[in-house]
């Protein structure tokens, strides 16, 4: 493990500001090497509208514009080096923060700030699809934006001006690369969704993988490398076993061909081995995560003779100016580029167009969605069940009805830091714009059965449905937390409202601040940054509050069933079990659809105060 800082961490003080004026200096610390090799791939998958970086948090303080000029300085050196750097990103860049859901309409500003940078291969998320506006401008901007490098192997979508049915983009691509001469040919999948809107169709990747022009693509001789990219977790026990079924696949007609996999969906850095000449990486969430994933011994036209044996590898950079500057070895005024310059001046215009500094409250104290157990007076979901449920849920017209109301953990993307609570933290706690939904005069005996049911009977729910998958309600980081991979959080390195500067650490063994410590296939030793370890909790898929009830411990006979409107089929199937005969026809409109996000923002202008 080689280990070197930023002038040999002689002092541990803050480093070049990052490009948004808000957004605070990273720390510096101990960073390992980037192991280099002939194709060098950068790696960014599940950004959600994340691309101004993270404003409350040192170690992600970069913003696209920074990765605009990170990407082109790595191009820089893989020129003198004589290798390729190529860029992939592997969806769900919706959804999710400020800059992306505060403009009307939704992602004004973020289409053209994410097209500022030269993506070789980018495929869709599921959140792409969610909605006809999304996938309409997924075809009509993102796919012309990237033409050509925009691929979309198990997806259609029906054409806004023609009507037609036609793939999203294209199903494959094939390129050499400038520098070694790699032939690659690339792919972009999405796992089997079946959450999408009905003008887009998601095709089974066990269907597509069976199709002539796949078999066809995978046999072709003039290849060196096969670059598996999509919006597809690692792991089998995520989103299926799409990964595994491609790597069997072409196995079975390239039984030596070398395959680099690159994945997305469950926001975690992972890196799984398939075999000695085929691996994956997954490169995290919200723009805190540049992958790196290199590749030796490739034989090419260029290097007819291959190394002793593949050489496979991978780094997780933590997004921020001093890791940036590191590895580029430059500073703060050779680092910057003109594009990344103007890519962090667009990114200012827009936040200040969509005022996305203005406060609404400041946090008392940290809610963690996954940093803290459940229930607990850190936990996020304690703080909902407890405080904010019971006074927002409630429809003027049956205020006067006990009521039971349920929200999935899934729907909150983010932890609250102590400080302040802008319209941007709004988004990015609560991104989300559906409302609420309830069956009125539910017999409690059946209501009180649901929680328990969406929470520990996904085995009974599934089999009523195979399409309500119960990862489905949860936050998307517990998708793979079975395996190799031990979660590791993210800390807001902020101590009140200033920046927390540890200066003058002992050169020997500096104090590490909390961040990822990823446990992968290879080992302990991907991060680039060395950090201390942060412990994740397990939350379950929904929690409830109880409103309205008698005092004592007397229960009501029936009470108004109220949920987020998304898991109203899995509400439908959960109560049917618990002996209530319902369909989706007798499920009302709560509140007058009010979302979430609205009614969060409401009870924190009321309750918190604004003195920061």
């Amino acid at each position: 493990m080689i280990l070197r800082s930023l002038r040999s961490l002689a002092a541990f003080m803050p480093v070049a500001l990052a490009a948004q004026p808000s957004a605070p200096s990273p720390v510096s610390a101990p960073l390992r090497e980037l192991p280099w090799g002939q194709l060098n791939v950068l790696h960014t998958t599940d950004t959600h509208g994340w691309h101004a970086g993270h404003l409350q948090e040192p170690s992600f303080s970069a913003d696209w514009g920074d990765y605009v000029s990170f990407a082109a300085r790595m191009k820089e050196e893989a020129d003198r080096k004589g290798v390729d750097v190529i860029l992939v990103d592997t969806g769900d860049r919706v959804e999710g923060n400020g800059l992306y859901d505060g403009s009307k309409p939704k992602g004004n500003y973020t289409y053209d700030i994410f097209k500022q940078q030269e993506i070789d291969v980018i495929c869709s998320g599921n959140h792409e699809l969610y909605k006809k506006h999304t996938a309409d401008n997924e075809y009509l901007k993102t796919a012309p934006n990237f033409k050509g490098n925009y691929l979309a192997s198990n997806i259609d979508i029906i054409d806004p001006k023609t009507k037609e049915r036609v793939p999203l983009g294209a199903r494959y691509r094939k390129f050499t690369t400038k520098n070694q001469g790699i032939r690659v040919l690339a792919f972009g999948f999405l796992f089997d969704f079946t959450g999408n809107y009905n003008n887009t169709f998601v095709q089974k990747v066990a269907e597509t993988i069976e199709e002539k022009w796949f078999q066809d693509a995978i046999r072709d001789k003039e290849l060196d490398l096969i670059l598996v990219t999509g919006h597809v977790g690692l792991r089998d026990d995520s989103t299926g076993d799409a990964y595994t079924s491609i790597y069997k696949t072409i196995r079975g007609v390239r039984w030596d061909m070398p395959i680099q996999f690159v994945g997305g969906h469950t926001h975690i850095r992972d890196y799984r081995t398939f075999d000695s000449k085929a691996y994956g990486i997954e490169s995290g969430r919200y723009l805190e995560t540049i992958g790196f994933a290199s590749i030796d011994g490739l034989k090419t036209k260029k290097a007819e003779k291959s190394a002793a044996s593949l050489r496979f590898d991978r780094r997780y950079i933590d997004n921020n100016l001093f890791s940036y500057h590191h590895h580029t070895g430059l500073n703060e005024s050779t680092f910057p580029t003109d594009q990344g310059r103007n890519t962090s001046k667009l990114i200012r215009e827009a936040r200040e167009a969509l005022d996305l500094d203005r406060l609404h409250g400041c946090a008392p104290q940290d809610f963690w969605v996954n940093r803290a157990p459940y229930p607990s007076d850190e936990s996020m979901f304690t703080w909902l069940q407890e405080h904010v449920l019971p006074d927002v849920i409630v429809d003027e017209k049956r205020s006067e009805v006990p009521r039971l109301a349920i929200i999935n953990t899934g729907a909150m993307r983010f932890d609250i830091f102590k400080g302040p609570f802008t319209k941007d933290t709004a988004y990015s706690v609560s991104p989300f714009t559906g409302g609420f939904r309830y069956f009125p005069d539910v017999p409690y005996s059946a209501a009180s059965k649901v929680l328990d049911l969406l929470n520990n009977g996904s085995p009974v729910l599934e089999q009523g449905d195979p399409r309500l998958r119960s990862w489905m309600l949860a936050p998307p980081e517990q998708l793979s937390r079975t395996g190799v991979n031990a979660f590791a959080g993210v800390a807001p390195q902020v101590q009140d409202s200033h920046l927390g500067i540890k200066q003058q650490q002992p050169l020997g063994k500096p104090e590490l601040t909390p961040g990822y410590t990823t446990k992968d296939d290879l080992g302990e030793d991907g991060d680039d940054t060395l950090h201390s370890e942060i412990k994740f909790y397990k939350v379950p898929n929904c929690v409830q509050a109880e409103i309205g009830f008698p005092a004592g411990e007397e229960k009501p006979e029936s009470v108004d069933l109220v949920f987020m409107d998304f898991i109203q089929p899995w509400v439908i199937l959960a109560l049917l079990f618990a002996g209530q005969d319902c369909k989706a026809e007798d499920v009302m409109t709560y509140m007058d659809g009010e979302s979430m996000t609205r009614l969060l923002v409401s009870w924190i202008e009321e309750n918190w105060s604004k003195d920061c």
